[in-house]
């Protein structure tokens, strides 16, 4: 029951919740022992704050759960590819994984770095997670604001 694809789902919510603020529709979540322990979803437009972005959010919130600056056995799901921001508080986050759907050309952390990975050296990495899916809701998005 409790897959990658199960917890991208809840990512997926997340970026729903944005998608209706009108917020990149971008969501994550932490994950300890088959159990969520924060949400967090793009708020840069209700917070006024360019660091307000889902992966930032969702950390932030572990932390503070947790009651440590560090989340060794944990893992991140977060629906489009980290920017370089979020890449750099997730290395200093020292997660276990970091999950992501769809890869972001754009505003990704591998548009600077292509082939050095910014995270720590024990995270390991997993992509295309419901790719498509987390694609299709940004997109949707891009098309909304273009009318």
């Amino acid at each position: 029951m409790y897959t990658d694809e199960y917890f991208m789902q809840l990512a997926l919510k997340e970026a729903a919740n944005a998608f209706e603020a009108d917020e990149i529709p971008i969501g994550a979540i932490v994950v300890q022992n088959n159990k969520v322990l924060a949400r967090g979803y793009n708020m840069t437009e209700k917070l006024t704050d360019t660091t307000a972005h889902a992966e930032i959010i969702a950390i932030t919130a572990a932390f503070n759960r947790v009651g440590s600056k560090y989340l060794p056995d944990a893992t991140l799901y977060v629906t489009v590819e980290p920017c370089v921001m979020c890449a750099g508080a997730l290395y200093w986050a020292k997660l276990s994984r970091v999950v992501w759907g769809a890869a972001d050309e754009k505003n990704g952390f591998s548009r600077v770095q292509p082939a050095v990975s910014p995270f720590h050296p024990k995270t390991q990495i997993t992509t295309g997670i419901m790719a498509a899916e987390c694609a299709a809701l940004m997109k949707e998005f891009f098309k909304k604001k273009r009318k």
